[in-house]
């Protein structure tokens, strides 16, 4: 029912715009943040263009402009008011476009308060929980004329949905939303509140009918897929889940994103060593190298813990590549501290770090502790971090010259449309000489060129 009164409330608009302008209106999606949020608005994307929107080819000059927002570090969030503010004209010149804004910022009373106040031409505001609630809302916006505001938590989570999404041969599965983990300097759990994990029956037929549909590389999704399966009626533990997916017929990779460190369990180890389509690849956030550090944040494991694992990992998943979440300037780190996670970058050996300085945000408890860094010392600590791992990058990278991977091309270059790119199963890009026709199939190449971000490639027999 539920659903038929949406798209009964789809209609006013989009009616009313097509008898107005004789075309149908079109809508942008301007996504900030994590796969998470991109694929909530690959959701929000098959809900508009069920109701009759088409995709405009420009981000700021559509008739509905939906901005999907990520709480997680300030300068997202002020990107977004920026973004906002430049459209006050353009809403002004054309008063029948919409623009929403939804995602975990408006998971937040300080946030929706600003909009409130300073962005008037802001017409709808929705939650994480709220994406199938849109059409309703729209609805809602032109009867009154007024903000209209749905951030509601809700107790369920969409278990089967036919997603429309970017890429057509790669794709991410949401398995789980929200998160029990509650370190000291994230607002994520605040925001999409507390784990909820989908039905195994749900995952698999949505991961099927990815497969019938072309999907070669795909990821099951959640905020840590370590802990997944707690909160069904009969528990299944991620390992579980990841072998049923394994086994379903015609699927070439499979991979998971993110994973705990505390919860990765030597069962799930053992069978990424034996699964033949999970990739060698594993992002691992360590975030910090200090054992104190490490327990101020709430991580609940220590620096010869996560190396343990890593050691494990090693020795069960032959060429396993590591990629990892690192913060530095947490409250109360000391040089020492900093040499810890400088210690660990260098043994694990990783391809890929996402560095970030630690960022106050309000809510959190690391945001009430009184010795914080100096913003000085974060960037001096940032750019010794970033002088020890780019280096490493580029002798990983370095390994893969004339060397013969397995490459899935997935689209063209965006900076150049007569090379392709792709990823190897380690999750390494690669760029290829090829044409369109490729696009969609695993290709040999040979490893001829490279930097500390990318390999270059030529295809062989």
């Amino acid at each position: 029912m539920k659903e038929n009164n949406n798209k009964l409330a789809s209609n006013s608009y989009v009616n009313l715009f097509i008898n107005r302008h004789q075309h149908a209106p079109t809508y942008s999606i301007i996504t900030h943040g994590c796969q998470m949020n991109e694929h909530d608005s690959e959701k929000i994307k098959t809900l508009l263009e069920n109701m009759g929107f088409e995709q405009s080819d420009e981000k700021l000059d559509a008739d509905f402009i939906i901005f999907n927002t990520c709480l997680v570090r300030e300068n997202a969030e002020m990107k977004v008011y920026g973004q906002l503010g430049a459209l006050k004209n353009l809403k002004r010149e054309n008063p029948d476009m919409l623009i929403a804004v939804c995602g975990c910022m408006m998971q937040t009373g300080p946030a929706r308060d600003i909009i409130r106040e300073k962005y008037p031409q802001v017409d709808i505001v929705f939650g994480v929980n709220n994406i199938n609630s849109l059409p309703y809302l729209i609805d809602r916006h032109l009867s009154s004329g007024k903000l209209v505001v749905d951030i509601e938590r809700k107790d369920d989570i969409d278990e089967d949905i036919a997603i429309k999404r970017e890429n057509e041969y790669v794709g991410y599965v949401n398995i789980m939303t929200g998160c029990n983990n509650f370190c000291t300097y994230c607002i994520v759990p605040y925001a999409r509140g507390r784990e909820q994990s989908r039905s195994v029956e749900s995952i698999l037929s949505e991961v099927k009918r990815m497969v019938d549909q072309g999907y070669k590389d795909i990821t099951l999704l959640g905020q840590n897929v370590n802990s997944y399966g707690k909160t069904l009626e009969n528990p299944v533990t991620f390992t579980e889940l990841l072998t049923k997916v394994n086994d379903v017929e015609g699927l070439e990779r499979l991979r998971f994103l993110t994973s705990h460190p505390k919860d990765i369990s030597d069962e799930l180890i053992n069978a990424m060593g034996k699964l033949d389509k999970v990739c060698e690849n594993i992002h691992l956030p360590f975030q910090a190298g200090s054992n104190s550090v490490l327990e101020r944040m709430h991580r609940k494991y220590t620096k010869e813990s996560y190396l343990e694992k890593i050691e494990k990992l090693k020795k069960s998943v032959q060429g396993i590549t590591f990629s990892t979440d690192i913060i530095v300037g947490f409250p109360g780190e000391t040089e020492e501290d900093f040499q810890d996670t400088l210690d660990v970058v260098r043994k694990v050996g990783y391809e890929q770090a996402f560095t970030f300085k630690y960022n106050r945000r309000p809510g959190t408890k690391a945001d009430l502790f009184e010795d914080q860094v100096d913003e000085d010392v974060k960037q001096d600590r940032l750019e010794r971090l970033l002088d020890v791992a780019y280096p490493i990058f580029y002798e990983k990278n370095k390994s893969y010259l004339g060397t013969i991977q397995e490459v899935l091309i997935e689209g063209e270059s965006k900076n150049n449309p007569e090379v392709m790119t792709g990823r190897t199963r380690t999750f390494k890009l690669v760029n290829v000489k090829c044409d369109k026709s490729y696009i969609g199939k695993l290709v040999n190449t040979k490893i001829v060129d490279f930097n500390s971000f990318a390999l270059t490639g030529e295809m062989v027999d």
